[in-house]
C-alpha cells in the first residue's frame, strides 16, 4: 500500500515512545529485566523451531494438495457443486464459489487476484463486489488452519477431526452472517450516492474451460506438486514475523508467574489476559464454552493473524488449557476472523472502496463472534 506523508516529529512520536517505554519497564519491574529480555528470546526462538517450521510444513503439503486439485478440474468441480447454494445464503452471485474455496486453500488476499478479473467482476452488482473482502476473509488459510487443529490431535491424544470439522461449520455460520451484514450497509451507500444496481440482473457463472500445464499426467502432476509447494513455502515465510512477535507477546502476557519465580526460561510472562479473561469468564464460557480465562488469548491474536493464533494452540494443550471444544470454537473463530484486522484496510483499498473500509470490519467482528457462538453450540449438539 502507497504510504502518506506527515511531519517528521508529532505527537504520536512521544505517544510511542511512552507506550513502549512504559510496556517494557512495568514488564521489567515484575520479571526482572534479564529474565525478561532472556524470556522473550528463548520463546521466540522456540516458537521459531517447534511452531513457525510445523505450520509451513502444513503450508507445504496443503500448498502442494490445492495445486494438484486445481490441475485436474476438482476445485471447478467443487466450485459447479458450491454454485447452487450461494444465492441463497449469500445473496452473491454463483461466481462467488471460486473465491470461497480459492481463499479457503489459501489466504485472504487471494481473492483480491479474482476481483481484478474482468469477467469474473461483471456478474456481480456494484453493492455485492465490497462483500467479496468479509467473504474472502471468512475462509481465508481454512484449509491450513483445520490441517494444523486435526494435526494436534496427537499432542492431545484424542482424535480432532470431528471438533475441526464442526469449526469449518461454525466459520460458515460466521461467514453468512458477516457477508449479509456487509451486503446491509453497503446497498445502503450506493443507494446514498444514487450507484443503486438492485435492477440488474443477476447472471450465473459457470467455468466451462480451466488452464492447465502441457505435458503428460504425470509430468502435470509432478509440476503442480512442486509449485503449490513453492507457494507454501512462501507463506510459511510470510508468518514468521507474525508468529514470533505476536506470539511471543501474547504468550507473554498470558503465562504468569512460574513455580520457583522466574528463570528467564521460554514461556514465562506476566499473566495478564487471564485475569482479563476471569473477568469476563460469566460471558465466555456460556458463549464460546472456554474452561480456562487464557483460551481468550486465541481469539485476541486471530483478529491480527491467524497464524500467530495457531502457534499458541500446542502450548495450550501442553498446560492441559484447552480441549476439542476449545479446538472448534478456535476453528471456527480463527478461521472466520483470519486477521481481519490486518488485511481488511489493504483490501478494501483494493477494491477502491476505501470509504466502507469501517463497515466491513465491524460486519466481520459481528460474524466472527457469531462464528464461535455457533461451533460451541454445535459442539454441544453434536458431541
Amino acid at each position: 500500500m502507497e504510504k502518506l506523508k506527515k511531519k517528521a516529529i508529532s505527537l504520536e512520536a512521544f505517544i510511542c515512545l511512552g507506550l513502549l517505554a512504559g510496556s517494557f519497564i512495568t514488564t521489567a519491574k515484575i520479571m526482572g529485566p534479564v529474565n525478561m529480555i532472556n524470556t522473550v528470546m528463548g520463546t521466540a526462538h522456540d516458537l521459531l523451531i517447534n511452531t513457525v517450521f510445523f505450520i509451513m510444513g502444513v503450508a507445504v503439503l496443503a500448498g502442494a494438495l490445492s495445486e494438484i486439485l486445481s490441475e485436474f478440474g476438482v476445485i471447478s468441480l467443487i466450485n459447479k457443486l458450491l454454485y447452487f447454494v450461494i444465492y441463497p445464503l449469500y445473496r452473491l452471485p454463483g461466481a462467488s464459489a471460486l473465491a470461497i474455496v480459492t481463499t479457503y486453500i489459501s489466504d485472504n488476499p487471494a481473492v483480491l487476484s479474482l476481483a481484478a478479473n474482468k469477467e469474473f467482476r461483471k456478474y456481480f452488482k456494484n453493492y455485492q463486489f465490497t462483500a467479496l473482502t468479509n467473504l474472502g476473509t471468512s475462509f481465508g488459510m481454512g484449509f491450513i488452519v483445520s490441517a494444523f487443529m486435526v494435526a494436534q490431535g496427537g499432542l492431545m491424544k484424542e482424535n480432532l477431526f470431528k471438533a475441526v470439522l464442526i469449526g469449518n461449520l461454525g466459520a460458515v455460520v460466521g461467514s453468512i452472517i458477516s457477508v449479509n451484514l456487509m451486503l446491509h450497509y453497503s446497498k445502503k451507500y450506493f443507494k446514498s450516492i444514487g450507484e443503486s444496481e438492485e435492477e440488474k440482473e443477476i447472471e450465473k457463472f459457470v467455468l466451462d474451460t480451466r488452464e492447465i500445464r502441457r505435458g503428460s499426467i504425470f509430468g502435470r502432476f509432478l509440476e503442480a506438486m512442486l509449485e503449490g509447494g513453492k507457494v507454501g513455502v512462501d507463506m510459511g515465510i510470510a508468518i514468521i514475523p507474525g508468529v514470533i512477535i505476536i506470539c511471543t507477546t501474547v504468550l507473554m502476557l498470558t503465562n504468569g508467574l512460574p513455580q520457583g519465580g522466574y528463570t528467564g526460561a521460554a514461556y514465562e510472562g506476566i499473566g495478564i489476559l487471564p485475569i482479563i479473561g476471569a473477568k469476563l469468564n460469566f460471558i465466555l464460557k456460556p458463549l464460546f464454552g472456554f474452561t480456562s480465562p487464557q483460551a481468550i488469548a486465541f481469539p485476541i491474536t486471530a483478529l491480527g493473524a491467524v497464524g500467530a493464533a495457531i502457534g499458541l494452540v500446542p502450548q495450550f494443550i501442553k498446560e492441559g488449557v484447552i480441549g476439542p471444544r476449545e479446538i472448534a470454537v478456535f476453528t471456527s473463530m480463527g478461521m472466520c476472523w483470519s486477521g481481519y484486522l490486518s488485511t481488511h484496510v489493504a483490501m478494501m483499498d483494493s477494491l477502491k472502496y476505501r470509504e466502507l473500509t469501517g463497515k466491513a470490519i465491524f460486519s466481520h467482528t459481528i460474524g466472527g463472534l457469531a462464528a464461535g457462538m455457533a461451533a460451541n453450540f454445535l459442539y454441544s449438539l453434536f458431541v
